[in-house]
């Protein structure tokens, strides 16, 4: 589908992850949030078929990272969570008269430009909502909506299925997509070690940055985690 902008909502990197905390240092946890942030947007700026890329972030790393790969960047709704930057950017893409947005998380590193891609090609006419889950089917990790607007979104822990419901509420059946790169998400040190445990293995930044830290040793190593 043409017309189609990817939207990917960044916070700032300082602080962030703050659920792996527990396993990984402030500056371990900035420098995977960069990194996995680059995986992705290296498989976004891939797909021929979006129209453009928007980032959504006030922080100055995601910024020269987003224009490193060609992405438009807005700060509009960036320090109002992803709900927020989301709902801001489709705002701005209905202004600007854009057929549709599809939006991803900046921690989805074995995003794969062929998952983008079927993705938009299974997405349905206007009005429509195409939805690819995370792993466990709580998380919502790629949202298409033609319009930008068709469905409210609002992003957590628990988002798949309300999503479906939203989608519903307006009149729109969802399309339920699911692919394994997409669906992967790193949340908290349990999705790192399923991560590195993936087979095959996605050679991916991310992935050479847990094993060239040491991140990844540590991890595995860990009796508490190693058994997930």
């Amino acid at each position: 589908m043409s017309g189609v902008w990817a939207v990917v909502p960044v916070k700032e990197f300082e602080g962030a992850k703050q659920r792996l905390s527990p396993a990984l240092s402030p500056d371990e946890r900035r420098l995977l949030a960069e990194t996995m942030l680059e995986d992705v947007l290296d498989a976004v700026s891939a797909v021929k078929a979006l129209a453009g890329m928007l980032v959504v972030t006030v922080d100055p790393a995601a910024t020269s990272l987003a224009n490193r790969y060609g992405a438009r960047v807005v700060t509009d709704g960036a320090r109002d969570g992803h709900t927020g930057a989301v709902t801001a950017a489709a705002r701005l893409l209905v202004r600007e008269g854009q057929a549709g947005m599809m939006t991803m998380p900046g921690d989805i590193p074995r995003l794969k430009s062929e998952e983008i891609a079927a993705t938009l090609a299974a997405h349905r006419s206007a009005p429509a909502f195409t939805i690819v889950p995370a792993h466990d089917d709580l998380g919502s990790n790629t949202i298409v909506c033609s319009p930008p607007d068709s469905v409210p979104l609002r992003f957590g822990e628990d988002s798949f299925y309300p999503h479906l419901d939203a989608a519903r509420a307006r009149g729109i059946d969802p399309l339920v997509v699911r692919h394994p790169g997409i669906g992967m998400d790193i949340d908290n040190p349990v999705d790192l070690v399923a991560f590195l445990k993936m087979s095959p293995p996605a050679r991916t930044r991310t992935l050479a940055f847990l094993e060239q830290s040491g991140v990844a040793g540590r991890l595995l190593a860990s009796p508490n985690l190693r058994q997930q």
